[in-house]
């Protein structure tokens, strides 16, 4: 403070010029209070009035830094996806301000960042992802009875997030889990790398409540700041998966949850359930391996979007077995019939993407042991369930983007949308098993990941 005030000192009719201009420019923009105005108008007649002035200088300063923009990012790549099943050979996106501003067909000039031999597309997004499940110390399956407490469960999940924000899933949700509101905000605030999260909170899952109870309990999960509203229509598959909730707890939730505005994504295996859960206005289906022609049609006609899973969470619970074997359902009756759906629900996926007008999702139920693992279901897609491989990234970039309502924020590289930026190696269009080796993550405009 000394130095700058003997600098004062020896440039004081300097400083005054100066100050008059800086007068007239906030004047003009009244960024500062008339009391301080009125103090730049009147010369000082004593060198420690000047005292007062720095503080004012100082705060002008950082206005004009915390104002400044920050410098555009250049991202070249061989190839760019748009998200929307166009491809621009070649081109580079600009990034400023955690946003693309722009993108370039010919590539020319300097680039922050050079992927030469890499294919850039939007950030993935999984519509079905449980962060909060993984292994314990034991190798086990974590359950509330096991003996972790609530920090070791977070640092966990934790884990989870990294691993599928390095697998390039800038956007997942998570249905059925209370911890995950507390994630989702340390995530959004940068105190840990994750991807964006949206959640269900706790799920709907009890078929004891009257209509108007469900009801209420939509209105609050809503206050509890729940951004979908996840259900159960159905037992699981281990349990043979037919319908639980009635028709009218059914029209409870989804019709109060739209009277809400918020979402609803319903587990629902057989056609029966997923009929009743369409009919109901429910927004999205989840899994319906056992759906049939017209249950597939009904959703298409509805405009209700489907999230079906074909390997991943079927092959991570058979491969993990002795971690999940003995825990509730997990047993040997269960573990079988999760082995005979693979070819029902891959013989189900082909039948859904070819029919016409049916929003076919990408969301993979990712539990533990299978975070950071993601792309393994849009590998499946292509190779078992006859996908094209352009259609599957679609599926997990705006497609998935519109079934979360976001489509005007991610899922597509176009200006104005977040920076929400992943690259692999080679051709994914060509070779699907390019997506297993993302090497470049940006969210948001933040770089986590180059591994160029």
């Amino acid at each position: 403070m000394k130095q700058v005030l003997r600098s004062l000192r020896s440039h004081q009719d300097d400083i005054l010029r100066r100050t008059a201009r800086i007068n007239m420019a906030f004047h003009r923009a009244t960024l500062i209070p008339t009391r301080a105005r009125r103090m730049l108008t009147h010369r000082p007649t004593r060198i420690p009035h000047m005292r007062s002035l720095l503080p004012l200088l100082l705060v002008s300063s950082s206005l004009t830094i915390a104002q400044t923009p920050s410098a555009p990012i250049v991202i070249r790549a061989d190839r760019i996806l748009d998200g929307k099943g166009n491809v621009i050979t070649g081109g580079s996106v600009v990034v400023q301000d955690g946003k693309i501003t722009r993108i370039d067909k010919t590539a020319t000039g300097a680039a922050t960042y050079d992927l030469k031999g890499f294919t850039l597309m939007p950030g993935l997004i999984d519509a079905h992802s449980h962060l909060t499940w993984y292994f314990n110390r034991e190798g086990r399956y974590h359950t509330r009875a096991d003996g972790d407490t609530p920090v070791q469960s977070m640092l966990s999940t934790a884990g989870n997030a990294y691993a599928t924000l390095m697998a390039g899933f800038t956007t997942i949700q998570s249905p059925g889990s209370p911890e995950d509101k507390d994630l989702r905000e340390w995530i959004a605030l940068g105190q840990i790398p994750g991807p964006r999260v949206l959640t269900s909170l706790n799920a709907f899952n009890s078929t004891r409540p009257t209509p108007d109870s469900l009801r209420a309990q939509v209105r609050q999960r809503k206050a509890e700041g729940a951004d979908v509203i996840k259900i159960f229509a159905s037992a699981s598959i281990r349990d043979g998966g037919t319908q639980t909730l009635s028709d009218d707890q059914l029209k409870a939730i989804c019709g109060e949850a739209k009277a809400q505005g918020l979402r609803t994504m319903v587990h629902a295996h057989s056609a029966e359930s997923i009929k009743a859960s369409v009919l109901a206005g429910c927004d999205q289906i989840e899994h319906g391996v056992y759906a049939n022609d017209e249950s597939l049609k009904l959703m298409a006609e509805h405009g209700v979007f489907f999230d079906p899973q074909i390997c991943l969470v079927f092959r991570n619970y058979l491969d993990n077995r002795a971690k999940y074997d003995g825990i509730g359902n997990y047993n040997e009756a269960g573990f079988a019939a999760m082995e005979k759906a693979i070819p029902i629900a891959t013989a189900g996926f082909t039948r859904a993407i070819h029919t016409p007008g049916l929003k076919v999702i990408f969301g993979t139920d990712a539990v533990a042991g299978a975070h950071g693992r993601n792309a393994e279901e849009l590998v499946c897609r292509v190779q078992a369930g006859k996908q094209s491989p352009l259609d599957a990234i679609t599926s997990a970039t705006s497609l998935g983007a519109a079934a979360l309502r976001m489509g005007d924020q991610i899922g597509s590289i176009a200006p104005g949308l977040q920076a929400d930026l992943v690259a692999v190696k080679g051709d994914p269009t060509k070779d699907i098993t390019a997506m297993r080796n993302v090497m470049f993550v940006m969210k948001g405009g933040k770089v986590y990941k180059n591994e160029k």
